[in-house]
């Protein structure tokens, strides 16, 4: 039986939106779990921008790539999420991934803000072609608070509906403060 952690839990409803052929980001790359997961979707003919602020972070993607055999489609970035158009077109991705909070195994003192993720959620959303989908993986407690959960799920709320539809999940009957799964579709 599956796990459901958020972030499988996430791509579960990416699977068939990622076509060959598609761009992708992981704005977050983290351990690269993601990174690999898009490389594979995209095919030979695809493209992944993956980023962190950790050249650790990027360190372990690139071995996790070069083991699955799919770095050549990958494009590593070592720069915060908030200058995600700097690195890609408006109207340019079919999903981007991020995943909110501190690179597991890492500082726990280096985490994701709530200013700067936001921005980055911002251009992720000028980035994203329509009926593009973005997925939040939002963690809280512990080491990083609850200030950056609370700012982007308030964020969230002010998207005009017309433009973008913002589905919310929970992790109901789980103890202390489990992770938020989130998907936000670009209607137009």
């Amino acid at each position: 039986m599956k796990s459901y952690q958020i972030a499988e839990y996430n791509r579960i409803f990416l699977e068939n939106i990622i076509k060959e052929g598609s761009f992708c980001i992981d704005a977050t790359a983290g351990g690269g779990n993601d990174t690999v997961f898009l490389a594979k979707k995209v095919g030979r003919d695809g493209k992944v921008l993956a980023m962190d602020i950790q050249q650790a972070a990027l360190d372990k993607t690139a071995i996790r790539l070069e083991r699955e055999g799919v770095e050549k489609r990958v494009k590593l970035v070592l720069d915060t999420h908030a200058k995600l158009l700097s690195y890609a077109e408006i109207n340019s991705a079919d999903v981007i991934m991020f995943n909110f909070g501190y690179f597991p195994g890492g500082d726990h003192k280096i985490h994701t803000k709530a200013e700067s993720s936001i921005e980055a959620i911002q251009a992720g959303l000028q980035i994203l072609r329509k009926d593009g989908v973005m997925s939040l993986c939002i963690y809280s407690g512990g080491d990083s608070g609850f200030e950056e959960r609370d700012a982007i799920l308030d964020y969230l709320k002010t998207l005009d509906s017309k433009h973008y539809l913002v589905i919310l999940s929970e992790y109901y009957n789980r103890p202390n403060h489990p992770p938020i799964p989130v998907l936000i579709v670009k209607l137009s």
